[in-house]
Parts: C-alpha cells; structure tokens; sequence
C-alpha cells in the first residue's frame, strides 16, 4: 500500500445474512447492509449484486472504466433503487 493517498483507499464495511423467509421459488432470501467508512453513506442491501452497485461509483471517481454490460446493469440497479423510493 505504499505510496497511495487517503483518495485512492476506499474502505467498506458489508454485513451479509440470510432471511429466514424465501421467495417465490422457494430460494433464500440474502440481504445485508454496506457502508463506506470514510463518509459514512450506507444501504440496505436487497441482493447480493446490489454490494458492486454500491462500490462502483467510487471506483468510477478513481478512473476505473466499466465495460457497456456493466454499465446498463448499473443503471438498471439504479433505476429501481429511485422506484423503490418512490413508493
């Protein structure tokens, strides 16, 4: 870790656990909470894909390029967040 700034670190703290209730299709159900430690923003998490939704953006503020899949599932991901909030 020599040589990197305060900038460049990103540390997170991620809870996982399993629901004890289960979907339709009878799966179980994980959630889990994530917090960026140096600003202290946070989420429920609703599914486990939801943790690189989370960090992306701030590897996006490093220079880190996401290919076109990656974006669209970012977006998506994004997208139902803001109608989750909605109702």
């Amino acid at each position: 870790m020599m040589g990197l700034s305060e900038t460049d670190i990103h540390p997170f703290i991620i809870k996982i656990w399993l629901e004890e209730t289960a979907d339709e299709a009878n799966r179980p159900m994980w959630r889990g909470h994530i917090v960026h430690v140096p600003d202290g923003e946070g989420r429920y998490l609703e599914e486990l894909d939801d943790i690189a939704a989370f960090i992306a953006p701030y590897l996006e503020n490093m220079g880190v390029k996401f290919g076109l899949l990656w974006q669209v599932k970012h977006w998506l991901s994004r997208w139902r967040l803001s109608r989750i909030g909605r109702s």
